[in-house]
């Protein structure tokens, strides 16, 4: 087994702190019928991580998709405790990052999320992320 470490810094949406798995996808994703809030499951049948569980990781995917209720569905899921332990996009996702901002405010637990250019081509599902402010680790196993 083989194993590295890469370290990047992201621009910071949301401060905070999580380590956790990544689940990454090359596809924008929409909140608001693409993530079951009660489950954590991306629940878009279009979507390449269909029927993927996202709750507790590190989920990495280039932008949001669609209505601005994807912020209502990121404050529930960060309610029920089904979010994703950090969201890292490659573009500014403002929408979503509503819904983080909200719940801080409202149940003072926001998750982190962060921009990184070219995120979902430079960390694979599987790897292993830390976020600590705007830095970045990723330790990847191989075979």
């Amino acid at each position: 087994m083989v194993t590295s470490t890469q370290t990047w810094t992201g621009r910071v949406l949301i401060a905070g702190t999580a380590q956790a798995e990544a689940l990454v996808s090359q596809q924008p994703l929409s909140f608001w019928g693409g993530y079951d809030p009660a489950t954590g499951e991306v629940i878009d049948r279009r979507h390449d991580l269909s029927g993927q569980i996202a709750r507790g990781r590190v989920l990495v995917f280039p932008r949001g998709r669609g209505s601005s209720t994807a912020s209502a569905i990121l404050l529930e899921a960060i309610r029920l405790g089904t979010a994703p332990a950090a969201i890292i996009n490659a573009q500014v996702e403002p929408v979503l990052t509503i819904g983080s901002v909200i719940a801080e405010e409202i149940f003072g637990h926001a998750i982190p999320m962060l921009t990184l250019e070219d995120a979902a081509n430079r960390i694979r599902t599987g790897d292993q992320v830390t976020i600590d402010g705007d830095t970045i680790t990723v330790v990847r196993t191989e075979p």
